[in-house]
């Protein structure tokens, strides 16, 4: 399936809403080490990253959400410094819940 194929299908399937945050979290490349970036909305689904690394569409990374283990992500596209991405195994519903909970009530750096 082509790149764009592929993300009008992931738009059609979507079934949860995005949360806009913005949210610091440590991301990867397999075999590289971690480095801080941020997230700019969130689904269980997926996220869109917003960050300095070279990332290109079809690769993978690592993200580490904040309290949590680092899990696999797969970069659906990319554009300028953002990257719309894919959790390999989607969020808990709850897990998310938490997270932007925590993130709500953060004091801005």
């Amino acid at each position: 399936m082509g790149a764009e194929r592929q993300i009008d299908f992931i738009r059609r399937i979507r079934t949860t809403d995005r949360r806009t945050v913005q949210i610091g979290v440590m991301v990867r490349r397999p075999g590289e080490t971690w480095f801080s970036s941020t997230i700019a909305d969130v689904s269980v689904t997926g996220f869109r990253l917003q960050s300095f690394m070279k990332l290109t569409s079809g690769s993978d990374l690592w993200i580490m959400l904040p309290g949590f283990e680092g899990r696999r992500a797969h970069v659906l596209w990319t554009r300028a410094h953002e990257a719309g991405c894919t959790f390999e195994r989607p969020l808990h519903p709850a897990i998310l819940d938490h997270i932007v909970r925590l993130w709500a009530n953060r004091e801005p750096d």
